[in-house]
């Protein structure tokens, strides 16, 4: 494909593409640290399809997008073809059921974001001063990709809100949906955190903190080589407990732990809580220059607020010990409202080979965007801060 000036090439395999090439247009701020996203890396992407997480029998078929100036990939994207509408947290099964009912074929479809993972980060990965002529390139081939293969449609998830109002330009329909994120307002510890609350909400908290550390167990922190491959038998243990029981079955396979352990655990926080020495809880989080991001928890027993202790409560005390501006705890949850995790608006990107059911979603994207900002703004007063706190935060 030849946008002009700029080729864009589709690959099945980041094999194809050198990590160098990959990580300057994703991370290029990692030069001197950490990357702002960490799943957007060559090396996350790459544990996924090494384990077999994504590719063939998974429904996510690599596509993988790069485009070259002058000699120079100036940006990709990660780029899937799917056969179902699993693992991606901002859903269009009711589009699906509708395409398909009107007589449409509404699979394999193609996917423009991150397998598995409910975070918002740059989808159209530039080189830093290619961001607008990077995106132009990257939409117009992924939407003559879906065209001539006569695809239904392309979906852009969790893009930034930059690149919602780029794309929007370019004729994609814009979508809004909500997470709830807890925000650092420069906090020097959690009862720091906990006096900006009303009394109740404070009270709550202090109390659930104290049943999940009243259960007879040690909560330990682990990153980097404080992680140790015995580690990962009881992660995977609790993700197959809270896959089978949220999606079916795991969309990771037990590969991709192990490879995350050679290649990802400067990447990841562990938070386990252990009875006699023995994990019986614990959470992986992924680590971002500027927040932490909660992924996957699970247990082995039930253990009163052990999931808002692991989950919420122990990312906020790290993000605060480690001067993080935001915890992301993933996908839906009310109830992490209570726990000062505000709402947060998130953002998404479509196009319809047809152009008739594109305009039935443009008028319900349309209704759906307005009811997202008002539940947005009824839930944030109902939030658990005192009120000059929620006045600040808007």
């Amino acid at each position: 494909m030849d946008g002009g000036s700029v080729i864009v090439s589709v690959c099945d395999s980041l094999a194809q593409i050198r990590a160098e090439d990959w990580d300057a247009c994703a991370c290029p701020e990692a030069a001197d640290g950490r990357p702002d996203d960490p799943f957007t890396t060559y090396r996350f992407l790459k544990a996924l399809e090494d384990s077999r997480s994504v590719g063939v029998g998974t429904g996510w078929q690599a596509q993988y997008l790069t485009a070259e100036m002058d000699g120079q990939v100036i940006a990709c994207a990660p780029l899937y073809a799917k056969s179902h509408s699993q693992g991606e947290y901002i859903f269009d099964h009711n589009w699906a059921h509708a395409y398909e009912r009107a007589g449409g074929r509404y699979f394999p479809k193609l996917q423009l974001a991150v397998p598995f993972t409910p975070v918002t980060g740059r989808r159209f990965l530039t080189r830093p001063g290619y961001e607008r002529a990077g995106q132009e390139a990257l939409v117009q081939a992924a939407v003559q990709l879906a065209d001539r293969h006569s695809l239904s449609s392309l979906h852009v998830t969790f893009c930034t809100e930059v690149e919602r109002e780029n794309g929007s330009q370019m004729g994609l329909l814009p979508r809004t949906t909500q997470q709830f994120h807890w925000l650092n307002k420069g906090y020097q510890s959690f009862d720091d955190f906990l006096a900006s609350l009303s009394s109740r909400k404070r009270k709550n908290i202090r109390k659930e903190r104290a049943q999940a550390q009243g259960c007879s167990v040690e909560i330990v922190q682990l990153t980097g080589d404080q992680i140790k491959p015995a580690h990962w038998e009881y992660i995977w243990t609790f993700y197959q407990d809270t896959g089978a029981r949220k999606w079916g079955m795991p969309y990771l396979t037990r590969a991709f732990f192990d490879i995350a352990h050679d290649i990802l655990r400067d990447d990841i926080l562990l938070v386990l809580a252990l009875l006699d020495g023995e994990p019986v809880a614990g959470a992986l989080n992924m680590i971002g220059r500027g927040a932490l991001f909660g992924r996957y928890w699970g247990c082995t027993a039930h253990y009163p607020a052990m999931h808002f202790e692991l989950c919420y409560y122990q990312a906020i005390d790290y993000a605060i010990a480690n001067g993080l501006s935001r915890v992301e705890a993933g996908a839906q949850g009310e109830h992490k409202l209570a726990r000062g995790y505000l709402p947060v608006e998130t953002h998404s990107l479509h196009w319809f080979r047809d152009p008739s059911f594109g305009d039935a979603v443009a008028r319900y994207l349309d209704a759906e965007r307005q009811a997202v900002s008002e539940d947005i703004e009824i839930l944030t007063a109902y939030g658990p801060f005192k009120r000059a706190h929620v006045e600040e935060q808007e």
